[in-house]
């Protein structure tokens, strides 16, 4: 009888873990990019990567492609001549003639005088291919599939010729730090296929153990001298069969199951890059293939499991990738494809940018097509916006650590910026300008029209007090962002000059990036003080004050800091109606110009907002609808990606979705991954561009959470297309991970868990008051108006019910 009632109480546990099971699984979608045929180039192969090492999948069933890449692999040197010494005397000389309202004459002598001379910039560029050419048994081919599984960051490749299955999985390792494939079939003694390198890179080939090492240096004179040197290593594991290597191939006979590993390392800031290659190779072959695979599982969910999306059933749910994109293309919308947009930029910012990372994600991310390094702006680190996008997803996404390498490089930039500060603008301090590479670039680029910003440091330095406001990590702010944010704060108070007509602090002379504006007859770029500076100075010296009254740091500074803030012009509205962009009220030149810094203000940033400066707010919108209505509005993938975070801000629901579904129709491709089309900024042919992506993804999460405000809200700009779903785990500022479920446009449920001890203000939609427990328990809140304020500790659960 005893017996009896343990089975059956065994059973009723069993059916509620199920029940439980079925419930949580419910309406959970399982994130997969996936097609039934292979891909017959690059903007249809899916990618991998680990944070170093990129790869492209091709899946081909005769022959294999795998294009590689290696973020540290770029052309160039250290250019010790990039800037034109100018000094502090020659710079006032120059700026007179803009008080002066010499416009012209200005623009000409800051061209002469004060634009780069980058000798040796470079690129980074992509190593090569990975070719296998496979030996099939007669029987044609069937049941083909390839897909990228996002909980598991795995590419499956699956096919039947005859009556033999064949199956390949691929994963970039980070735990590894290798390229790994997996090889196997149905029947024994079926995988036969020659293993070669179709390399981009001169390269030296050479056949050890069963492997192949390619070397070199990286030669690419189109973007100037210099190139790092680099080894590859690919070697094989093979059961059963014969394995054989000659000159440039690796040959494998009649083997039952193979693994592929694959390692590029370079000497860019590793002089032990050949030991590490070889080492790390053989090591890895020395494991088994599931322990490596479990690693690798492990080390990536618990990166990417942090977040989850689901924004509705779609009709097209169960249509391969490429067809769901076509119908998108053709005019649908599909409420599955975007949450898998949303997850999918997660899921490359993990495979981009890593806490170990050598570099940060650049303007392919990690994944080189070959197109971008041969336009004239190259692969690089574009600090006007096209990095600052890469990484806008990495705090509201939960994924803090992927900033680490980002303020690495930051860190690297401050310490080159202060060359250029002294010698072009005898200032203290640091600073970087447009465009930036791996070896401390930090000049003006060689046009000022478009590569005299000198506070695109100050921008790209922003990220380090975001990152801070979300996770308060006084650490961190103490050890790393504050020296930094300190310095450029340093270059701007000398930097800055006062209007001797208005009193007010002036920047300059610089660009509205890459815009100009109508003078006279003219059309020009170069001024001073445009609104984006403004801005700019007002975030470094806000966020600086701000560390420096936590840290209780430094307080004579922190007054002059306050002393110059207050000079500071305001943010003006033009007389068109939108927000002014430069300090005059100058005629636009490009009306249709692609971008729209002036608009910081609103986002990133929040001197700009719908709640605190509602007619500011309303001249941005304005600013907005002048760009978009324009005649051939030069819409790319991170303007069309801003889209949505500007409008998100402003509350406006259908034009930010409208903007989702436009980066997706016009600017993705059949791999969901982002483009600058053909014929914007000198393109003659798409070319991908990894900000799109990542800003797209930040622009969903900024529609269904904000905290800007210093409160919480709650599906600030909720499409109706969205209009039952949830999240969990998108954080917010302050310290605090949320998951929320909706229906009908109406919250059901929340839950905020703080990540650190602090006090929070949470708005509360319209409607009924909810229900509040704390830690399981049911609490009464306070509510002040039309928020609720709660205290809680590093762990601690607030959850609100309305059902």
């Amino acid at each position: 009888m005893k017996n009896k009632y343990s089975l059956l109480i065994f059973l009723i546990t069993a059916l509620s873990i199920a029940n439980i099971q079925n419930i949580l699984s419910q309406n959970h979608q399982l994130y997969k990019l996936w097609y039934e045929q292979p891909a017959d180039e690059w903007m249809k192969s899916v990618p991998l990567g680990n944070g170093r090492i990129g790869a492209m999948i091709f899946g081909g069933v005769e022959t294999e492609t795998v294009a590689l890449n290696e973020v540290t692999m770029w052309s160039g040197q250290p250019d010790k001549f990039q800037e034109r010494p100018l000094g502090k005397e020659m710079l006032n000389d120059i700026r007179q003639l803009f008080f002066d309202g010499k416009y012209a004459e200005g623009n000409r002598i800051v061209s002469e005088f004060m634009a780069g001379v980058p000798h040796s910039f470079g690129s980074h560029v992509p190593a090569g291919d990975l070719k296998i050419k496979f030996q099939h048994p007669a029987g044609s081919v069937s049941g083909y599939k390839r897909e990228l599984n996002l909980d598991n960051a795995i590419n499956i490749v699956t096919y039947k010729v005859g009556n033999v299955t064949y199956t390949r999985e691929y994963f970039c390792s980070n735990p590894d730090d290798a390229l790994i494939i997996r090889l196997t079939a149905s029947k024994a003694k079926a995988l036969t296929f020659d293993l070669s390198l179709d390399m981009l890179r001169e390269s030296v080939f050479n056949t050890t153990n069963n492997s192949i090492e390619f070397s070199g240096q990286v030669s690419f004179p189109k973007q100037g001298p210099g190139g790092v040197n680099f080894l590859g290593k690919v070697g094989v594991n093979i059961k059963d069969g014969k394995v054989s290597a000659s000159k440039d191939k690796i040959s494998v006979d009649g083997a039952t199951s193979v693994t592929i590993v694959v390692d590029i390392r370079t000497d860019y800031s590793n002089s032990q890059y050949k030991e590490d290659c070889v080492k790390t190779v053989n090591k890895v072959l020395a494991q088994d293939y599931t322990v490596l695979k479990n690693k690798h599982v492990k080390d990536y969910s618990n990166l990417y499991k942090r977040v989850d999306l689901f924004l509705g059933k779609s009709e097209f749910d169960n249509l391969p990738t490429d067809k769901r994109w076509e119908r998108v293309k053709a005019g649908s919308n599909d409420i599955g494809l975007d949450a898998l947009f949303f997850q999918y930029a997660r899921y490359l910012q993990i495979a981009a940018s890593r806490e170990n990372s050598p570099l940060p994600a650049n303007l392919q991310g990690l994944w080189n097509d070959n197109l971008a390094c041969n336009m004239g702006w190259t692969n690089d680190y574009h600090l006007d916006i096209n990095t600052q996008q890469n990484y806008w997803l990495s705090n509201i996404g939960n994924l803090h650590e992927t900033n680490i390498p980002l303020f690495d490089y930051i860190k690297n930039l401050s310490v080159y910026g202060q060359k250029t500060a002294k010698n072009t603008y005898g200032a203290r301090g640091w600073l970087a300008n447009t465009i930036a590479n791996v070896w401390g670039y930090t000049s003006s680029g060689q046009g000022v029209n478009w590569g005299l910003f000198p506070l695109a440091g100050t921008w790209i330095a922003s990220h380090l007090w975001t990152h801070y406001n979300y996770t308060l990590d006084k650490d961190f702010l103490r050890d790393k962002a504050y020296p930094i944010l300190k310095s450029n704060a340093e270059f701007l108070i000398d930097y800055m000059v006062q209007d001797p007509k208005t009193g007010y602090l002036m920047t300059g002379p610089s660009t509205s990036p890459e815009n100009s504006f109508r003078y006279k007859g003219d059309e020009l770029s170069i001024s001073m003080m445009p609104a984006c500076d403004r801005q700019l100075a007002y975030e470094a010296f806000t966020s600086c004050i701000a560390a420096s009254e936590i840290l209780g740091l430094d307080e004579p500074f922190r007054e002059e800091m306050k002393a110059a803030l207050a000079k500071l012009p305001p943010i003006m509205i033009g007389k068109n109606g939108g927000i002014q962009e430069w300090f005059e009220d100058f005629e636009e030149a490009q009306p249709n110009h692609r971008h729209t810094t002036h608009l910081l203000a609103l986002y990133p940033f929040s001197q700009i907002s719908p709640v605190k400066t509602p007619e500011l707010a309303a001249a941005a919108r304005k600013t907005i609808e002048y760009r978009l209505t324009a005649s051939g509005w030069e819409d790319v993938e991170w303007s069309r990606a801003n889209m949505i975070c500007l409008y998100a801000r402003l509350f406006d629901a259908d034009k930010a979705y409208e903007s989702v579904v436009q980066l997706q129709r016009e600017f993705a491709r059949e791999n969901l991954l982002t483009i600058s089309p053909e014929g914007i900024a000198g393109a003659p042919y798409d070319i991908f561009i990894y900000d799109g992506n990542e800003a797209g993804g930040a622009g969903i999460a900024e529609m269904l959470i904000q905290s800007h405000e210093g409160y919480i809200e709650f599906l600030p700009a909720l499409p109706q297309q969205w209009n039952t779903g949830y999240f969990k785990g998108l954080c917010v500022r302050g310290g605090a991970e949320i998951d929320l479920s909706w229906k009908e446009g109406k919250v059901e449920k929340a839950v905020i868990k703080a990540s650190v001890d602090n006090s929070f203000a949470i708005k509360l939609p319209e409607g009924n008051t909810p229900r509040f427990s704390k830690n399981g328990k049911a609490v009464t809140l306070q509510q002040n108006g039309e928020q609720v304020h709660l205290d809680l500790k590093k762990g601690e659960i607030i959850e609100l019910r309305y059902n």
